[in-house]
C-alpha cells in the first residue's frame, strides 16, 4: 500500500536530484528553503512510499496561506516521477489531493516540465509521442489544464530553449548563428574577459540587474533576493549558484586594438602606392576604412575610460546547478559598451564551464510562445535563439481544484490584486534605486 508522508530534507533531495527525467532546481531542498525564507511560503517534502518505505514518487508542495484559514499549494515543475506510470499518477495524486483538504487547501497548482514539442536549430520539429496520454491521465485524475498560454503569464516560463550539452562543444558551436560566432570573436578580440566571482560581487551583479529591468520597464527583486538566493544555494552541497562575469579592461582592450591598428598599417605599407592595381586599390580602400574605424573604437574607449574608469562589468549572470541541469536564471547586462558583445561571450563561457563540469542539459530559462513582430519580447526570444538550442514547449498548468467556491472567488479576484501588489513593489524599487542615486550624488 503507497501513502504519502514527510520526507527527512536530505533523503526527499536525493530522490529529486537523481530522478532521470523530472529533476529540477524548483523542486530541490534549496529551492523550497528559499521560498520559505524570501516568498514566505511553507515548504513540505512530500514522498509517496511503499511497504518497505522506499520512494516512489516526491514533491515539494509550497503553501501559499491566504485569508480566511485558506491557502493553496504549488509543486513548481510537477511531481517528481515517471508519468507514463499511470497508477502511480493516480494515487500521488489522491494523496495530495486528501492532504491538500487536511490544510483547507483551495486547490493545488502543477506545471510538469513535459514537453510537447520541440524545434531543433534547423527548424525540425518534434512532437512528445507520449504527449496525449499524460494529459488524460492528469485530467482523469482530476486536474484542469489552464490553457497553451504565450507569454509570461504563468508561474514557470511554458517555453523555454535547451542545449544538449552530452554533444562535443564543436558541435554544439556548430548551432550558434553566424552573428552570435562573429560577437563572440570579437568580444574575445577585444581581450574582454569572463570571471567568476562570489558573495561580494552580488551587488555588482544586483546593479545590472537593475539597469536591464528599467530597460524592460519592470523592477522584480531587491538586493537582499539575489543575494539569499545565492547564499542558500552554495549552502546546500546538491546545488550550486555561480555568478558570472563579464568584463572589459579598457587598457588591455586599446592596447589589442592598437596591434590591430599596427597590423593594418604595416598591410598598408607594403602596397605598391605609386602603382595600384585595379585590386589594390580596392585593398587599400578596404584597409584605410579598416584603420580609420580602429581609430575610432581606440577614441572611443579612451573616453569611456575617462568616464566609468577603467575596468567596467558589462555583464553578470547567475547560473543554477542540479543533477544533471543548469539553468541561466537571472542576466544582467550594462546600458553601455555594447558593441563589445560581452554578454555573448559572457554565455559562451558558462556554457562551456558546465559542459566540462558534465552538465547534461543548459536550460536559458524562459522565453516566449507569441513571436508576433510587435511582442516586445522578441529581441529577447531571438537573441536565445542565437545559441542553438532547442526551442522547447512544455504543457503548461494544471489546478486541482479542492475547494469550488473559494476556487472561483480567488481565480476572479487574485489577478487584480496582483496587479496592485505589483505596482505597489515596482513604486517602493524606484523609491530605493532613487534614493541610492541621491546619495552617490551627496
Amino acid at each position: 500500500m503507497l501513502k504519502l508522508k514527510n520526507i527527512e530534507k536530505e533523503k526527499f533531495d536525493e530522490f529529486v536530484r537523481n530522478h532521470k527525467t523530472k529533476s529540477h532546481f524548483l523542486q530541490s531542498l534549496s529551492w523550497g528553503e528559499f521560498s520559505r525564507v524570501k516568498k514566505n511560503l511553507t515548504p513540505y517534502y512530500m514522498g509517496l512510499v511503499n511497504d518497505e518505505d522506499e520512494i516512489v514518487a516526491a514533491t515539494l508542495l509550497l503553501e501559499k496561506h491566504l485569508p480566511m484559514n485558506k491557502c493553496y499549494f504549488y509543486a513548481p515543475r510537477g511531481f517528481v516521477l515517471d508519468y507514463k506510470k499511470k497508477e502511480i499518477v493516480r494515487e500521488m495524486t489522491k494523496r495530495v489531493k486528501e492532504f491538500a483538504k487536511s490544510k483547507k487547501a483551495i486547490f493545488v497548482k502543477i506545471d510538469p516540465d513535459i514537453i510537447r514539442k520541440s524545434t531543433n536549430y534547423q527548424n525540425e520539429k518534434t512532437e512528445n509521442p507520449d504527449y496525449n496520454e499524460i494529459f488524460q491521465t492528469l485530467k482523469s485524475c482530476g486536474f484542469k489544464h489552464q490553457g497553451y498560454t504565450k507569454n509570461f503569464e504563468t508561474m514557470q516560463p511554458r517555453y523555454t530553449f535547451r542545449v544538449d550539452l552530452t554533444q562535443s562543444m564543436e558541435d554544439i558551436e556548430e548551432h550558434f548563428s553566424k552573428t552570435t560566432k562573429q560577437r563572440i570573436a570579437k568580444a574575445q578580440k577585444l581581450d574582454t574577459e569572463v570571471m567568476i566571482g562570489d558573495k561580494s560581487d552580488i551587488k555588482e551583479f544586483y546593479h545590472l540587474m537593475t539597469l536591464t529591468e528599467s530597460r524592460k520597464d519592470f523592477i522584480s527583486y531587491n538586493e537582499d533576493y539575489y543575494e539569499t538566493l545565492y547564499e542558500i544555494f552554495n549552502g546546500n552541497e546538491s546545488t550550486k549558484a555561480t555568478l558570472f562575469l563579464g568584463k572589459i579592461n579598457i587598457t588591455k582592450t586599446i592596447k589589442a586594438l592598437e596591434n590591430n591598428l599596427k597590423t593594418v598599417n604595416n598591410q598598408i605599407s607594403i602596397l605598391p602606392i605609386d602603382n595600384l592595381s585595379k585590386s589594390a586599390k580596392a585593398k587599400l580602400t578596404e584597409l584605410t576604412k579598416q584603420k580609420e574605424n580602429i581609430q575610432a573604437e581606440i577614441d572611443k574607449y579612451g573616453e569611456a575610460k575617462k568616464e566609468y574608469g577603467n575596468e567596467i562589468t558589462l555583464s553578470a549572470h547567475m547560473i543554477i546547478e542540479y543533477g544533471n541541469k543548469a539553468w541561466v536564471l537571472y542576466a544582467g547586462n550594462h546600458n553601455i559598451l555594447s558593441e563589445t558583445y560581452v554578454n555573448y561571450s559572457t554565455y559562451y563561457e558558462h556554457m562551456k564551464y558546465c559542459k566540462e563540469k558534465g552538465i547534461e542539459i543548459y536550460d536559458q530559462f524562459g522565453t516566449i510562445g507569441d513571436l508576433s513582430k510587435n511582442n516586445p519580447r522578441l529581441g529577447l526570444h531571438e537573441f536565445k535563439k542565437k545559441f542553438g538550442g532547442d526551442y522547447i514547449e512544455f504543457m503548461g498548468e494544471w489546478d486541482l481544484i479542492t475547494d469550488p467556491l473559494f476556487y472561483f472567488v480567488f481565480t476572479k479576484l487574485v489577478p487584480i490584486y496582483r496587479k496592485i501588489i505589483r505596482k505597489q513593489s515596482k513604486k517602493k524599487l524606484e523609491e530605493e534605486l532613487n534614493q541610492d542615486k541621491e546619495k552617490e550624488i551627496e
